[in-house]
């Protein structure tokens, strides 16, 4: 599985930004899509959102009401739509993919892309 990440960009606090995740390769075996956020490289990638491939949707209660993860099954993408965004929402976000099969569980990361909201 192969993830092509898009959408990180500057914006003002209040405003909105949509991220992308396209999957390619194996996407019949991914269990979920999850979007991280990184603050920096030495600390631990945290989750944000997941979307199973049920539909399931969860999110951390920080982004909850404003934050909103959905997928495109025709296009293999992924989507975060990021509302009301604050300054604190500013890391390096990645989507990542749970392939399941019969004998093993794989992650697959997708390139960061950059979120900077400030005014």
């Amino acid at each position: 599985v192969q993830l092509q990440a898009f959408g990180g960009g500057l914006v003002q606090p209040g405003g909105s930004l949509r991220l992308s995740c396209t999957a390619s390769g194996s996407v019949n075996l991914i269990n979920a899509i999850r979007w991280y956020h990184q603050s920096e490289p030495k600390k631990a990638r945290e989750l944000v959102a997941t979307i199973t491939s049920g539909g399931v949707t969860t999110y951390v209660d920080s982004v909850k009401g404003r934050f909103t993860i959905s997928r495109d099954n025709a296009k293999n993408t992924v989507y975060l739509q990021m509302n009301d965004l604050k300054p604190e929402d500013t890391d390096v976000y990645y989507c990542n993919a749970l392939e399941v099969t019969a004998t093993e569980v794989r992650d697959y990361w997708g390139q960061g892309t950059l979120v900077t909201v400030s005014s």
